[in-house]
C-alpha cells in the first residue's frame, strides 16, 4: 500500500469510523471510500442483543419493583410507629408539650428514612443492570467494528434523537435499538416516525402530561397541553430553528400529538410501557401546521404531520449540515452540505444514501484533521487501538461521565454538542482518564505496535519521538493517547 493509499485509510478510520484497531488498515485496503460504503451493508443488530429486555418489559420491571420497595417501605414505616406509640405509652403528656410533638415529628421522619433506605436496600433498582448490559454490548459493537462508520452513524442518530437516561433510565438502551438502529440506514421519516413514535421519546419529552383543552380527559382533570415534544421535533429533529415555523404551528402540532403516550403498568401488567394512542387526550378536530390541514381523528394525523416535516427543504438542510458537522468539520464546505441536501431530496430520505453522498465528495476529505473528537468517540479510539473487545461497563461508563459525555444522559434535548468550543476545555480531564487506563493496560499494550501496526506509522514525527524516549510504557501510551492523532479527527 503506498503512503498516500495508508494515508487516506488512517483518515477514514479517524473521520468516518471509530479510529484504527489491529487489522483495520488491511480492511481498508486502498480503496478507504469503497470500503466505508460496503460496511453500510451489513447488518447492524446487536451480537447478543436478544438477552436483553424489549423497553417496555424493562419499564414494567422497573416499575413493579418501585411499587414494591414503596409497599415495604410504608410496612415498615407503620411498623416503627407502632412500635414508637406503645413505647411513649398512651399517658404519657409530653407528646402535649410542643417540643414532645416536635421530637415525635422528626422520630416519624427518621423512621420514614430508615424504612426508605431498608427497602432501596431489599429491593435494588433493576433499572441500573439494564443499562449497563446495554452500555457493554453498544460500546463492543463499536470496538469490533472493522472500520465502524455505521457504529458511527447509530451515535448521531441517537444523539440526534436523544432522551435521557436520567429520566428513563430503564428505556434509554433499548430506545437506541428498538427505533434509532433498526433505522439509521433506512429512510428518514421511517425513523422520524419510530423514535417520536417510542415511548421512552413521549415519556422524555413530557407527552405523557399533554392533553387537549377540549378532549374528555382534559375536560374532566381541568388539565392542558404540553408543548415540548411538538417543539423540539420542529427545532432539533426536523426543520432547525428559523425555518419559518410560528408559536401558532407548535401549539397547533402539540394539538395533533396529544393522545400518543403509554400503557401504564399498573393497568396492564403484560403491555405496560407499550406505546398507545389514547382518544380520550386527544384534541378533536382538525389542526394546521405549516399551512396545511390536518382532518385526521386518530393516531394518523400525528403520523401525517411528522411525514410532511420529514419531507420538508428544511428538514433536509437541517439534517445535512448536522452529518457534514459531525463527521467532518465545525464549519462544512457548503458545496458538501448541498450535496448531502441533494441526495436527502432525490432519494426521498434515504439515510443510507445520504452517508455515501458525503464519503464519497472530494469535500469531506479534504479538512485537515483538525476536528476534535467527542469524549465517547476519544474513548473508544483509544480502546481500540489496543485491542481490547470487551468492556467492564461501570468503569466505561464511569470514564464518559469524568469527561463530561455520560452515556444517554445529554443535559437537554438537543443532545451533546459537536463544536470543539464545548469540548476543549474537558482535555485536562481525558490527561487523568488516559494516565488512568494506560496504566491498566501497560503490561499488555506496546505503544510502539500501536503507532507502527495499528496507526501504518502515519503519525506526528514529535509523537513518534515523544513515545520512543518515555521513560516507561505507561508515560508512553499515555502520550501517545493524548496526542493530537488520537484527539482528531
Amino acid at each position: 500500500m503506498s503512503n498516500s493509499a495508508r494515508a487516506e485509510a488512517v483518515l477514514a478510520l479517524h473521520r468516518f469510523g471509530m479510529g484504527p484497531r489491529p487489522g483495520s488498515i488491511a480492511a481498508v485496503g486502498s480503496d478507504p471510500r469503497g470500503a466505508l460504503i460496503a460496511e453500510l451493508d451489513r447488518p447492524l443488530a446487536l451480537t447478543a442483543a436478544s438477552a436483553l429486555p424489549p423497553s417496555a418489559k424493562a419499564y414494567r420491571t422497573v416499575a413493579d419493583a418501585n411499587a414494591r420497595r414503596a409497599a415495604r417501605a410504608k410496612q415498615a414505616q407503620q411498623q416503627a410507629k407502632k412500635q414508637q406509640m406503645a413505647s411513649a405509652g398512651s399517658g404519657d403528656q409530653a407528646e402535649a408539650r410542643p417540643e414532645g410533638q416536635a421530637q415525635g415529628y422528626a422520630q416519624e421522619k427518621d423512621a420514614a428514612e430508615m424504612a426508605a433506605k431498608q427497602a432501596a436496600d431489599a429491593i435494588p433498582d433493576p433499572g441500573r443492570p439494564v443499562y449497563l448490559q446495554e452500555a457493554k454490548l453498544r460500546t463492543e459493537a463499536a470496538l469490533t467494528a472493522d472500520i465502524g462508520f455505521a457504529e458511527r452513524l447509530v451515535w448521531f442518530w441517537s444523539n440526534h434523537f436523544c432522551i435521557s437516561a436520567n429520566k428513563i433510565q430503564s428505556m434509554s438502551g433499548a430506545y437506541e435499538r428498538e427505533a434509532v438502529r433498526a433505522n439509521a440506514l433506512g429512510r428518514f421519516v421511517d425513523l422520524l416516525l419510530a423514535v417520536e413514535g417510542h415511548p421512552a421519546m413521549l415519556f422524555y419529552l413530557d407527552n405523557l402530561e399533554s392533553m387537549g383543552a377540549n378532549s374528555t380527559a382534559g375536560i374532566n382533570r381541568n388539565r392542558g397541553l404540553n408543548e415540548n415534544i411538538a417543539r423540539e421535533i420542529m427545532e432539533l429533529h426536523t426543520l432547525g430553528v428559523r425555518t419559518g415555523y410560528t408559536q401558532d404551528d407548535v401549539i397547533s402540532f402539540a394539538n395533533v400529538m396529544t393522545g400518543w403516550t403509554l400503557v401504564p403498568p399498573g393497568a396492564d401488567p403484560q403491555h405496560g410501557g407499550e406505546f398507545t394512542f389514547n382518544p380520550r387526550l386527544h384534541e378533536p378536530g382538525g389542526q394546521t401546521v405549516l399551512g396545511k390541514r390536518y382532518e385526521q381523528e386518530d393516531v394518523e394525523q400525528g403520523r401525517a404531520v411528522l411525514r410532511d416535516l420529514a419531507a420538508h427543504p428544511a428538514t433536509a438542510t437541517h439534517v445535512a449540515t448536522k452529518l457534514a458537522r459531525h463527521f467532518v468539520t465545525d464549519a462544512p464546505p457548503p458545496t458538501l452540505v448541498e450535496q448531502m441536501t441533494k441526495s436527502f431530496r432525490e432519494t426521498d430520505g434515504d439515510l443510507k444514501q445520504i452517508a455515501i453522498a458525503m464519503v464519497s465528495s472530494d469535500e469531506a476529505w479534504r479538512a485537515p484533521p483538525a476536528k476534535l473528537k467527542r469524549p465517547s468517540e476519544w474513548v473508544v479510539g483509544m480502546v481500540r487501538a489496543t485491542g481490547i473487545t470487551q468492556v467492564d461497563p461501570v468503569l466505561y461508563t464511569g470514564g464518559q461521565q469524568l469527561l463530561g459525555e455520560p452515556l444517554w444522559r445529554p443535559s437537554a434535548p438537543k443532545g451533546y454538542p459537536d463544536d470543539e468550543a464545548s469540548w476543549i476545555d474537558g482535555v485536562g480531564r481525558r490527561l487523568d482518564v488516559a494516565n488512568n487506563f494506560a496504566e491498566r493496560i501497560s503490561g499488555m499494550a506496546d505503544p510502539q505496535a500501536i503507532v507502527e501496526d495499528v496507526f501504518a506509522s502515519e503519525i506526528a514525527a514529535e509523537v513518534k519521538q515523544a513515545v520512543g524516549r518515555a521513560e516507561s510504557r505507561q508515560q508512553a501510551l499515555a502520550l501517545l493517547f493524548m496526542s493530537a492523532d488520537f484527539q482528531r479527527r
